[in-house]
C-alpha cells in the first residue's frame, strides 16, 4: 500500500523555484537515513522582454541563493542533474565533504556543458565525494536513491543536451524530473511511469517561448505525456520552472489543470505564486514610478 503525503516519513522541502521568483527547482529531501539536496542553485533570466532583472529579482535570487547554502550544508548529499546555473553552483563552497552525484561529464552531454562539467570536477573532486551516476541505484539504510539514465532537455534532439532524473524512495517515492520540459519526449514519459512515483516535481513545459523556439507539437506532445501520467499514476504533481515563466501558463494547459492534482513549488509551501520573471515589465515600470 502506497503512503500518502500525510503519513509519509519523508520529509520534502522546496527551496527555490520560478514560481518562488527565481530560475530554479531545487529541492531538499530528508529521510530517517540521508539528507539530500537536489539541484542546489539559482539564477536569473539575463534578458527577459529587452529587460535586464529588476531590483525585486536580485533581492529575491539573494535571498534563496542563502537559502540553498543553508540546506545544502546540512545535507549529506548533493545531486547536480545537469550542468545549467540554475542547477549547479560551480563556485559554492558547500560541496566540502559531501557525497556529489552529478550528470556523467563524458557521455549524452552537449559541448557547452561537458567543458562546464570538466571544470567543475577540478574544481570540487579533491573536497567531496564525487560520483557520475547516471542510470545508478544508491542504498543509505532503507532509502533508495536512483538515478535515470540521460534525458533529452525538451525534446528528442534538443541542442540544450540531457539531464538526470532522481528517484529517492523510503517507502514514500519521490521523483524529481528537472528540465525535461513537460515531459516532451516518449522516453522520458515511460521513465516517469515506469517509477510509478507518489510525489513528482518536474518542469513543464516552456510555452512563454511558444513560437520561438518550442513548438504547438512540442506543446502538444507534453500535455499528451501530463495526461497519460496523471491517467496512469495515482500522484501529486508539482509542476514549475519554464512554465512559470508564462502569465497564462494555466490556459495553455488547462486541460491538465482540469483532470490532475498539480501545484507549483510556492502552492505546495502554502503560498501565493510570485512570478517575478514573467512580471519583468511591470517590475521595471514600478521601479521607474518610485525613481520619479
Amino acid at each position: 500500500m502506497r503512503l500518502s503525503l500525510d503519513d509519509m516519513k519523508m520529509k520534502i522541502i522546496p527551496l527555490a523555484a520560478d514560481s518562488l521568483g527565481v530560475r530554479s527547482l531545487s529541492v531538499y529531501v530528508e529521510t530517517n537515513d540521508v539528507k539530500i539536496c537536489i539541484d542546489p542553485s539559482a539564477a536569473l533570466g539575463p534578458m527577459r522582454y529587452g529587460l535586464p532583472p529588476a531590483q525585486e529579482e536580485l533581492t529575491a535570487l539573494f535571498q534563496y541563493e542563502k537559502k540553498i547554502h543553508l540546506f545544502a550544508e546540512k545535507s549529506d548529499v548533493l545531486v547536480i542533474s545537469h550542468y545549467h546555473y540554475d542547477h549547479y553552483a560551480p563556485d559554492e563552497d558547500f560541496y566540502q565533504g559531501k557525497k556529489v552525484f552529478a550528470k556523467n561529464r563524458k557521455r549524452n552531454i552537449n559541448k557547452s556543458q561537458m567543458k562546464r562539467a570538466h571544470a567543475f570536477e577540478k574544481k570540487i573532486v579533491e573536497n567531496c565525494e564525487l560520483t557520475y551516476c547516471d542510470g545508478k541505484n544508491f542504498q543509505f539504510g532503507k532509502t533508495q536513491i536512483s538515478f535515470s539514465e540521460a534525458q533529452p532537455h525538451g525534446p528528442q534532439g534538443t541542442r540544450l543536451g540531457y539531464v538526470l532524473m532522481t528517484t529517492i524512495d523510503d517507502g514514500f517515492r519521490l521523483l524529481h524530473a528537472s528540465d525535461v520540459q513537460g515531459p516532451i519526449a516518449e522516453t522520458t514519459a515511460k521513465a516517469i511511469l515506469k517509477s510509478a512515483p507518489d510525489l513528482l516535481i518536474m518542469d513543464g513545459p516552456p510555452t512563454y517561448l511558444l513560437g520561438y523556439i518550442f513548438s504547438r507539437k512540442n506543446l502538444e506532445q507534453a500535455i499528451k505525456n501530463l495526461l497519460k501520467i496523471i491517467k496512469e499514476v495515482d500522484c501529486e504533481i508539482i509542476l514549475d520552472h519554464h512554465l512559470l515563466r508564462d502569465l497564462n501558463y494555466k490556459e495553455r494547459l488547462k486541460e491538465v489543470y482540469k483532470r490532475g492534482n498539480v501545484k507549483t513549488m510556492a502552492e505546495y509551501l502554502g503560498l501565493e505564486n510570485n512570478m517575478l520573471e514573467a512580471r519583468r515589465k511591470e517590475l521595471h515600470k514600478k521601479e521607474q514610478e518610485t525613481n520619479n
